[in-house]
């Protein structure tokens, strides 16, 4: 991937300590896809940074995400991790085949001679093709912490259990991600001076792997 593509790629989130405000927070930055999905965050661990049980009311909290609120991707209680889109391996070839792999001409090699080969041949190739170069998306929740809201994210990772090129050599990477707003407690000061209050932060999430170098 080329370093101008890459930072077109939706931002990471980053953690920076400043100690003139005692709490981790976040901030966005251009980063290359190849770094998704984001790193487990590294939290203060004094609880006087949490969200006390007031600051977590529900309704509050949704009417101030609003219209980024996904219930797809983003939940407030614990899910179960079953029935997940595109989770099963085993059945991420439905669908037909793409566009790329049938346009392929397998009756000409690389030397120029032709190869015959029947239709029902061909059709079972490229089925074989596609299910060993294919990278789906995996999604597992995530808990992102107390001091998020929604705590849980549906978080997109590429499979990388082998290689996906033959010969090997070549694996499944992330091309393409979405971001999803969520709410960040972020607190200024020091101890009971602090001021603390939920803004609004983008996590990035992969929505597309293809196999490459």
């Amino acid at each position: 991937m080329k370093v101008s593509q890459a930072l077109l790629i939706y931002s990471s989130l980053a953690v920076l300590w400043q100690p003139s405000f005692g709490q981790p927070y976040l901030r966005l930055r251009p980063s290359p896809s190849d770094n998704l999905p984001v790193k487990d965050i590294i939290e203060h661990p004094d609880p006087e940074y949490d969200p006390k049980e007031q600051d977590l009311d529900d309704r509050t909290l949704r009417k101030k995400l609003g219209s980024n609120f996904d219930p797809h991707f983003m939940s407030v209680v614990a899910p179960a991790q079953v029935n997940l889109s595109g989770s099963d391996p085993l059945h991420r070839f439905k669908g037909p085949l793409p566009n790329e792999l049938k346009k392929l001409d397998l009756g000409e090699t690389p030397y120029g001679t032709r190869l015959k080969m029947g239709k029902k041949a061909r059709r079972k190739f490229l089925q074989w093709l596609w299910a060993y170069t294919y990278c789906p998306v995996l999604y597992t929740w995530k808990d992102l912490g107390i001091r998020f809201w929604p705590r849980y994210i549906k978080e997109g990772n590429c499979f990388a259990e082998r290689s996906c090129s033959f010969p090997e050599g070549m694996y499944c990477k992330p091309v393409k991600s979405v971001t999803k707003t969520f709410l960040r407690w972020y607190c200024q000061g020091w101890s009971r001076q602090k001021y603390c209050t939920w803004i609004p932060v983008q996590y990035p999430v992969i929505s597309e792997c293809k196999c490459s170098c």
